[in-house]
C-alpha cells in the first residue's frame, strides 16, 4: 500500500478501464470538479447502496459542475452487469494492477473475522477543476455519504 494521497496533492493520471472496453483518466475531467468513490465490490449491500445514492444524485452533481466516477477492482463485465441490474446512472471503472487505488493508498490489507486479505478501503476523493485533491473521506460510512459529498462539491 502506497502512502495515502493528501489534500492539495495532484491526482495521479492513471488510466482506468470502462465497462465498454475503453479507458478513462482523471485528466479527462480537467476543467470541472470530480468525485472518485472507491468501493470494495460490485453487488454487495454497502457498495450497492453507495452506487445507487451517487446515481440518484448525479443530476445534482452535474448541476454543480462535478463529474462522478465509481471505482473498484471488479472486471468491466461485472460493472456492466451491476449497472444493468440496479439501473445505475453513475459511471463505473475498473482499476487494474498497480492502478490508481494503489497510487492513492486505498488498496491494501484489510481484516474481517480475523482473516487478512487485500482489498479496497472505501474512500472518496473530491478533486478540483485543476486536478488537485480538495477533500478526502476515508473509512466511509455509506448512509448519507453521497449527499455530504454533493454539499461539499457545491461549496468548492
Amino acid at each position: 500500500m502506497s502512502e495515502p494521497a493528501d489534500i492539495g496533492d495532484t491526482l495521479p493520471d492513471i488510466a482506468l478501464e470502462t465497462p465498454e472496453g475503453g479507458a478513462v483518466r482523471p485528466s479527462d475531467f480537467r476543467g470541472r470538479k470530480l468525485v472518485l468513490f472507491f468501493y470494495p465490490k460490485d453487488d454487495t449491500p454497502g457498495c450497492t447502496v453507495e452506487s445507487k445514492d451517487f446515481s440518484d444524485l448525479l443530476p445534482e452533481f452535474e448541476k454543480a459542475g462535478t463529474a462522478v466516477l465509481g471505482i473498484s477492482k471488479d472486471p468491466p463485465a461485472k460493472h456492466a452487469k451491476f449497472t444493468a441490474k440496479h439501473g445505475l446512472a453513475v459511471p463505473l471503472a475498473t482499476d487494474g494492477e498497480e492502478g490508481l487505488s494503489d497510487a492513492l493508498g486505498v488498496w491494501g490489507e484489510k481484516q474481517l473475522y480475523g482473516r487478512k486479505f487485500m482489498g479496497m478501503h472505501r474512500t472518496t476523493y473530491l478533486v478540483d477543476a485543476e486536478g488537485r485533491i480538495a477533500r478526502i473521506w476515508r473509512k466511509v460510512k455509506v448512509k448519507g455519504h453521497a449527499a455530504e459529498v454533493l454539499d461539499t462539491a457545491k461549496a468548492l
